[in-house]
Formats: structure tokens, C-alpha cells, sequence
């Protein structure tokens, strides 16, 4: 099996019955997470009952995307002691930020840290990080196997290292925060679903998912402005999406939204 499960897709704080930011990657049985923000443990814990993960990928150090991280030391601190350290790659920032939780217990008994930007082979795949514009350090994630490829912003502005991020990728997930007029100084640090059609048709991607979207958000507004721009298919990531890598154009879901 090889496939793309959203565990959340909420910016900022969770809506009822969402998560934030969180996918479960399976490939022919190898685990690999792209970040776990608020309520997203529970849903992988759900799609994942023994919570036997191989490796851990957190593009920054945001809440919204890393915080349940800290749950899953815990679950394997006290639930697997003993355990081999889990690989995490990620910005040194994201331990450093969920370290502030528990200082009496170092964070790196459970996971080997690996930095993010960065290159690795990770189990099946080439991981490559690239460092995109936000608030904090983030890294665009791409992993390659087997010739397919899936991509990941995790949050940014527009730049065009996304064209680069999202090359004739299989699956971009793009984030879509719609978030009027959000504006750091010279730079923006978040997109529009039009940007993010933008961005895949320019990269050449065959899929595109939004993701992160506002809470309150006209979700299918944001997908009717991506398909203004770009020409494939493009989806809402939505909680229990399962997107399948083996063959381009097909997508399952396996379930519906349930509180996370």
C-alpha cells in the first residue's frame, strides 16, 4: 500500500471535528509522518493503533504544526521505554520550542534529531528540505520513491523555490491559508489558494492539495480558485482523505470527519 492519509488541515487552531496541519505517509509498510499539529496524535493513533512510526518530518516549529509531537514522546517514553530513537527531521528550532513543555526531560532521548534544510535518504525515500519564507524557519518537504514524488510546503510565502519544491511531483500539497492581506513587512509568509494553483501549475505537478486553510473558510471556493490555475486535479485536504500513490488519479476516503 502506498498512500497519503490527512490527519489535519487546519491553520492556526483546530474547527470542530478538524486538526491542524498532520499526513500519514504509508509506503509498501513504511511510516513516515509530515507534521503533527493540534489533535493529530489521536487521528494517527487511529489510522496507526500501535503507534509504530519510522520516522518524523516537522517543517517548522509553529504549534500549529509541531505540537502533538510532544504526545508522541511521551507515548514513546513511557509507552515503548527502550524503544531505538525515533528519526526526526525538522528546524533545530522545533525542539527547542516543545523542550519549554517538559525541560526536567531531554527531547532527544526519543528522537535523533536530523536538520532540516537538508538531504537524506529516509527508508524508501530521498528527503530533501528546502528552506522556504515564513515567520520562522520552514522547510518545504519532497520525498521520491520509485519515481513518484509528493511535496509539501508546510507554510510560506510565495517564492519560487516552490516551482522547484513541487517539480512534476505526483502530489503537492500546497498550503491555502486565504488569509486577507496577511503581511509581514515587505514579505508575506502565507498564500492564497490562486497562488497555490499558481505555484503547481508552474512546478508542473499532476495533484494539488490545498491545505492549512483559515478556520471559517469557504473551502470550496478555495478549490473552485486553485482550479482557475491550475489544470489538474485539485483536492481539499479533508480529515481521512486517503490519496494512493500507486496509480496518478486515484483517491479514496476512509471516513468521514470524526472529533479529533
Amino acid at each position: 500500500m502506498r498512500r497519503v492519509t490527512v490527519l489535519g488541515s487546519s491553520g492556526a487552531f483546530p474547527e470542530p471535528g478538524r486538526a491542524c496541519s498532520g499526513f500519514a505517509v504509508d509506503w509498501d509498510g513504511y511510516r513516515l509522518v509530515l507534521d503533527l499539529g493540534y489533535a493529530t496524535l489521536p487521528r494517527l493513533l487511529r489510522h496507526w493503533p500501535d503507534g509504530a512510526v519510522d520516522a518524523v518530518v516537522v517543517t517548522h516549529e509553529h504549534p500549529d504544526h509541531c505540537v502533538d509531537l510532544h504526545g508522541l514522546f511521551r507515548r514513546r517514553l513511557y509507552g515503548a521505554p527502550g524503544a531505538p530513537r525515533l528519526a526526526l527531521y525538522c528546524p533545530p528550532g522545533v525542539l527547542d520550542r516543545l523542550g519549554g513543555l517538559e525541560p526536567d526531560v531531554d527531547l532527544r532521548a526519543v528522537f535523533d534529531l536530523h536538520p532540516l534544510p537538508g538531504a537524506y535518504r529516509v527508508g524508501p525515500f530521498d528527503l530533501t528540505g528546502l528552506a522556504l519564507v515564513h515567520h520562522v524557519p520552514n522547510a518545504g518537504i519532497r520525498i521520491e520513491a520509485d519515481g513518484m514524488v509528493v511535496a509539501y510546503s508546510g507554510d510560506t510565502g510565495p517564492t519560487p523555490l516552490l516551482a522547484e519544491l513541487g517539480r512534476d511531483a505526483d502530489l503537492f500539497i500546497v498550503e491555502a491559508t486565504d488569509r486577507g492581506g496577511e503581511t509581514d513587512g515587505p514579505t508575506r509568509n502565507l498564500m492564497t489558494s490562486t497562488e497555490a494553483g499558481q505555484w503547481a501549475r508552474r512546478a508542473g505537478a499532476r495533484r494539488l492539495m490545498l491545505t492549512h486553510f483559515w478556520p471559517g473558510n469557504d473551502r470550496a471556493a478555495a478549490v473552485a480558485a486553485a482550479q482557475r490555475e491550475f489544470d489538474g486535479p485539485v483536492l481539499a485536504a479533508d480529515e481521512d482523505l486517503a490519496v494512493m500513490l500507486d496509480t496518478p488519479d486515484r483517491t479514496t476516503e476512509s471516513g468521514r470527519r470524526q472529533a479529533g
